[in-house]
């Protein structure tokens, strides 16, 4: 077989592949090119999810007639400079390929006004094959028709998903541009039905940015997203991160803009996840919209021809920009827990009846000191005696308790349990606990429902990753080394990690086929089921696998441990213990959140109480 040279449509429909992979990288390709027109306002218009009709008008400078032509030729475009530098590119498009790759592979018809140009003009393209320009009626701009789309290759319908997959896959590509560029009106329809509709922001400012985020991502982001700026080495990151307790299991919701080009880049998406680490399950993505201005010969933008990868100069300096002020907005506000919980309880009841169980609280005694009504399992240590000096298992050592959480015990104690809220406690005071798992405290202004194992979970974490910072974690010895049997997989599993364990306080060994030693454990976790706590470790680690740097392993090996060793529900607690866990997390930076994203507390303020029973 000889070497021959492949025909020009061939060619043009091969190339084509790689930038029109379906109807929304045609949208995409055409809402970009508008964009860099300077349109104002960009409709879309699709028929079934583009594939019969895609059709794109702006309101730009629009092309002469001699520019038509050119403009449906490969690599023929007006947006690199005279000395075609691709290091310094300030558009969207700069390759020249996608109007003729739509046109390889559809019937394109291109209609354009410059402004102050007395009539419009007009080129037909079908399958590769341009017309003559004619004249044709238009308001100043361009319209773009694509009809037919992959017509002239059919093996690409095949791969196509159902007009309604392609259609939201529009819809996201538009939303991308859009979240990018408030200042431009955009609009997408589908025969009567308008399916996004954007009005322009008035001004450039942050609280019109967020207006357009907003009305992209939801109210329920706008309502619980802090606020992210930063400047480093010529780089400035702006843009909103969704607290951790608004999370969701997909990474659709997560906004990456470079010099205003929608991104999708790995070291974005992992710097955003690094940086919820410890507040985040592994399983969960945050949500997040963030806008990183960096010079243009810092960033290649030229990976692929559908220019929706980058490669950065310095992969590091831009990670560890998102990873520190995502985390600093998060520091910021980690008290906060996003207000989804408290509307889904209230949206509850306001649907149905709720079954109400009587409420285990403390009571007043004959003689003006507290009395609980819970039942008390003897077999059962106090949090109380948990917490303090020399309260842990018989097969422990003392520790010291921290301070706050001593002092708190103490304060709470006695009858000043169920006194009155007073309003120098955010968390309120301990009034009960509801089915030995959640506490309900009174506030100032309303209450407060506690998930004990969350709240707890987030404090020893806490403990541990500032042990972590000071180099060392305190352990305790076992009087006698526990022998935990578990598969051949996890015992290696653990094996391989035994000197990141072994930081974390979890002094281990193998022993054996199938079984390990455990000698110390972490002081921070008290009273602790050590095979349990040694099994769940070893199941968190196998899912995690190779795929975690050092430190992010140290971070989610602490949340294991955090977790496995926090109160459990069904825990009875007394009300100095109540309040002990209250004060304390009113002194964690973070206590909005567990280590795996879930909320630690709901407030209802006495407006929302006061509208479940119909006051309001």
């Amino acid at each position: 077989m000889t070497i021959r040279r492949l025909p020009e449509g061939v060619v043009n429909r091969i190339a084509a592949g790689e930038v029109i992979e379906r109807p929304a990288s045609a949208a995409k390709e055409l809402v970009e090119n508008a964009i860099d027109a300077g349109a104002s306002r960009i409709d879309v218009v699709i028929r079934d999810g583009g594939r019969s009709l895609i059709a794109v008008t702006d309101d730009g400078r629009g092309m002469p007639a001699d520019e038509l032509a050119l403009a449906v030729e490969r690599h023929c475009t007006s947006k690199l400079a005279g000395d075609d530098d691709l290091t310094h590119i300030a558009t969207l498009g700069f390759r020249g390929e996608a109007l003729p790759s739509i046109a390889a592979v559809a019937r394109l018809t291109l209609t354009s006004r410059p402004a102050g140009a007395d009539t419009a003009w007009s080129l037909t393209v079908e399958a590769g094959q341009a017309g003559e320009p004619q004249p044709a009626q238009h308001p100043p701009g361009t319209r773009v028709e694509v009809r037919d789309l992959f017509f002239a290759t059919p093996a690409r319908l095949k791969f196509l998903k159902t007009p309604a997959t392609e259609t939201g896959r529009i819809i996201e590509a538009v939303q991308r541009l859009a979240m990018a560029h408030p200042e431009i009106a955009f609009s997408v329809t589908e025969g009567a039905r308008t399916l996004l509709r954007l009005a322009a922001t008035a001004e450039d400012s942050e609280a019109a940015r967020l207006q357009r985020v907003g009305r992209i991502m939801g109210r329920e982001f706008s309502d619980n997203a802090v606020a992210v700026a930063a400047e480093r080495g010529g780089l400035r990151l702006t843009g909103y991160a969704g607290l951790p307790t608004l999370n969701r299991r997909q990474a659709d919701l997560q906004f990456l803009i470079v010099n205003g080009r929608p991104v999708r880049d790995k070291v974005l998406y992992g710097a955003i996840k690094a940086a919820y680490s410890g507040v985040l399950a592994p399983d969960r993505q945050p949500l997040a919209a963030i806008f990183l201005e960096i010079p243009p010969e810092e960033v290649d933008v030229n990976v692929h021809p559908m220019k929706t990868e980058v490669r950065f100069r310095d992969a590091g300096q831009v990670r560890g920009l998102i990873v520190g002020a995502l985390r600093g907005a998060i520091d910021r506000d980690g008290r906060r827990v996003a207000t989804t919980a408290a509307e889904r309880l209230l949206s509850a009841a306001g649907s149905e009846a709720i079954p109400v169980a009587p409420l285990e609280r403390p009571v007043w005694g004959t003689t003006g000191g507290v009395r609980s009504t819970s039942a008390r399992l003897p077999a059962q240590a106090s949090l109380a005696r948990a917490w303090a000096p020399g309260g842990m298992a018989d097969n422990a050592v003392a520790y010291e308790a921290s301070p706050a959480l001593t002092a708190a015990a103490a304060d709470s104690g006695g009858g000043s349990a169920a006194e009155a809220p007073g309003d120098d406690f955010p968390l309120g005071r301990a009034c009960g606990q509801v089915h030995a798992t959640y506490i309900v405290a009174e506030t100032a202004d309303g209450l407060v429902i506690v998930d004990q194992h969350a709240a707890h979970e987030r404090i020893l974490h806490t403990r541990m990753l500032n042990a972590l910072t000071g180099g060392t974690v305190a352990r305790q010895g076992l009087l006698i080394p526990e022998v935990v049997e578990l598969s051949e997989a996890q015992v290696t599993a653990l094996t391989a990690r035994a000197d990141a364990l072994e930081t974390l306080g979890v002094v281990l060994e193998r022993f054996g086929a199938g079984a390990v030693l455990v000698r110390e454990v972490p002081v921070a976790l008290g009273r602790v089921d050590v095979r349990k706590l040694v099994a769940d470790l070893a199941q968190d680690l196998a899912v995690q696998g190779d795929s975690l740097a050092l430190d992010e392993r140290l971070h989610a090996a602490a949340a294991s441990l955090a977790c496995h060793g926090s109160i459990r529900a069904g825990r009875r607690l007394t009300p100095a213990e109540m309040n002990a866990l209250l004060r304390e997390m009113e002194a964690e930076p973070h206590s909005g959140q567990c280590s795996h994203g879930r909320p630690t507390h709901i407030t209802l303020s006495r407006a929302d109480i006061e509208r479940l029973f119909g006051r309001r």
